[in-house]
């Protein structure tokens, strides 16, 4: 219907259609929307796409790094590993194993602390009533108030003095930047004092392995190769894993 005039850039209209022109006209001068920077979500709170986009893909990106600083997994991993090494089996179970058995205790241990953080940051965030910004700051009450649980004082005062900031009157008022080291330097420390721990019973074995050996006169023979099936049998006869895991979880009680 319409026809363009070859050169002129212009729409000549068929008098048949007297008001085309001005539909036309108004379909180019229609007043065009924001660029949809901004949102009115549900309860009439607004917010910032983008920022909360940013937001949102900082916090993926930081994941694996909050995984480790904020949970439980630092501890479980260490003292799997000092088993591993105890044991005297150099990849059994496997990196992918033990990494798996960790973060499945991490989600058992920190289920109750995610329902709290989605109760009362993810549900708002959803709901529209707050942005992202607000979300990670309404999330942060029972993340911090887990970590002070285990966070040793030493290592609070600390990071208290490095910040030179004043010591507050509540445990709970402690800031995140206080808080966050101070967790994780407490959970390395009470993971080698486990992994000690555990380690002392097997290098008994390979101690008096080796002086049998040694005052038998088998000099060419590695004790360890007679340790090794020692240690893996007591550790099944007693049902080591059971154990072990048992004690790390009643550690967090």
């Amino acid at each position: 219907m319409l026809r363009l005039v070859p050169g002129s850039g212009l729409y000549t209209v068929p008098l048949m259609f007297p008001h085309a022109a001005s539909i036309i006209a108004a379909g180019f001068l229609r007043p065009r929307h924001a660029s949809g920077l901004n949102w009115t979500g549900l309860g009439g709170a607004s917010g910032s796409v983008p920022w909360n986009i940013v937001v949102l893909m900082s916090l993926l990106t930081l994941l694996p790094a909050l995984l480790v600083a904020l949970t439980p997994f630092t501890r479980l991993l260490i003292v799997f590993h000092f088993l591993r090494q105890a044991l005297g089996t150099q990849t059994a179970p496997s990196n992918q194993t033990l990494i798996g058995l960790a973060l499945v205790l991490t989600y058992f241990l920190m289920q109750p602390v995610g329902n709290s953080i989605y109760q009362v940051a993810i549900v708002p965030f959803q709901q529209g009533r707050v942005d992202a910004l607000e979300a990670v700051e309404l999330g942060a009450p029972p993340l911090r108030h887990f970590m002070l649980k285990y966070a040793r004082e030493k290592d609070l005062a600390l990071f208290l003095e490095l910040a030179q900031a004043e010591r507050p009157a509540r445990a709970d008022d402690a800031p995140m930047r206080v808080v966050v080291p101070a967790y994780i330097l407490s959970e390395l420390k009470t993971g080698f004092q486990i992994g000690v721990a555990l380690f002392l019973p097997f290098l008994v074995i390979d101690l008096v392995v080796a002086a049998v050996t040694t005052s038998i006169g088998m000099m060419q023979l590695p004790p360890v190769i007679i340790s090794t099936p020692l240690k893996i049998l007591l550790f099944v006869m007693v049902d080591g894993w059971n154990l072990l895991v048992g004690s790390l979880m009643k550690s967090f009680a």
